[in-house]
């Protein structure tokens, strides 16, 4: 396949969760396009494979726990120090939970869900907003999700954490947009990421069975899309949604 060059050189990407699955891809394709990248997770093991994956790379690594505020502002400190700005924003890191109907969800599970997925991104958010303020530049990319869009039965913790944000992402775009900054969010189908696997197969057969693609979402596909959102070249088009569902979603 030939790959499009999209021109990223010498700019600095924290992509969240960015030791495995989508995040891991993006981070290749954010390297491959010239830019500096530090991954933010919390898996010291899955970081310690990412390092050895990216070997050929010089790439940042910061252990962060998204649903803690303090873990973020540290983890933003300690990229500041070692690359002197942040350009690029992939909010990537989130966790699916069990599939239960909603009268049977444990709410201490709904509560980790809510506090990693759509709290953790408003914390990475919250905490680089201001440096890309500071520099009158930036790129937030959120991964949203499908199911924030049509509610997944049987997910009702991520697909409101996910419909929360879709919100978000529309009211950030709307509150930067004068300092040159672009926040748009992606809604990806499901893709064979460690996450999604571990969801029930009845489950991941239902999600498959509404693609009319009738397949997997690659990770390089959702990478495509996320670095070109993250480049320079989108300079006008913010608070968006772009879909990656396969044309499973209708609007």
């Amino acid at each position: 396949m030939q790959i499009n060059a999209i021109n990223l050189k010498d700019r600095v990407a924290v992509v969240t969760g960015g030791a495995q699955g989508i995040g891991l891809a993006v981070g290749r394709r954010l390297l491959d396009s010239g830019a500096r990248l530090a991954i933010w997770d919390i898996s010291p093991v899955g970081m310690d494979t990412a390092r050895n994956e990216l070997g050929e790379h010089a790439v940042h690594f910061e252990h962060v726990d998204i649903a803690d505020y303090a873990s973020v502002e540290a983890a933003v400190a300690g990229t500041m120090k070692a690359a002197g700005r942040i350009d690029i924003l992939i909010n990537n890191a989130a966790i699916v939970g069990p599939n239960a109907p909603l009268t049977d969800y444990p709410p201490d599970v709904w509560k980790q869900v809510i506090d990693i997925d759509l709290n953790g991104t408003f914390h990475c958010c919250r905490a680089v907003a201001p440096v890309m303020i500071g520099q009158n530049y930036g790129r937030i990319v959120n991964l949203a999700s499908v199911a924030g869009k049509e509610g997944n039965p049987n997910a009702a913790a991520y697909s409101s954490a996910k419909a929360a944000v879709i919100a978000m992402t529309k009211s950030l775009g709307k509150e930067l947009a004068s300092h040159d900054i672009a926040v748009n969010c992606v809604t990806p189908a499901v893709a064979r990421t460690p996450g999604a696997m571990e969801q029930s197969p009845e489950h991941i057969r239902y999600m498959l069975g509404k693609i009319p693609r009738a397949r997997f979402l690659e990770l390089h596909e959702a990478a495509a899309m996320i670095a070109w959102l993250a480049s320079e070249e989108n300079s006008f088009t913010t608070g968006a949604v772009f879909d990656l569902s396969g044309g499973r979603a209708t609007y």
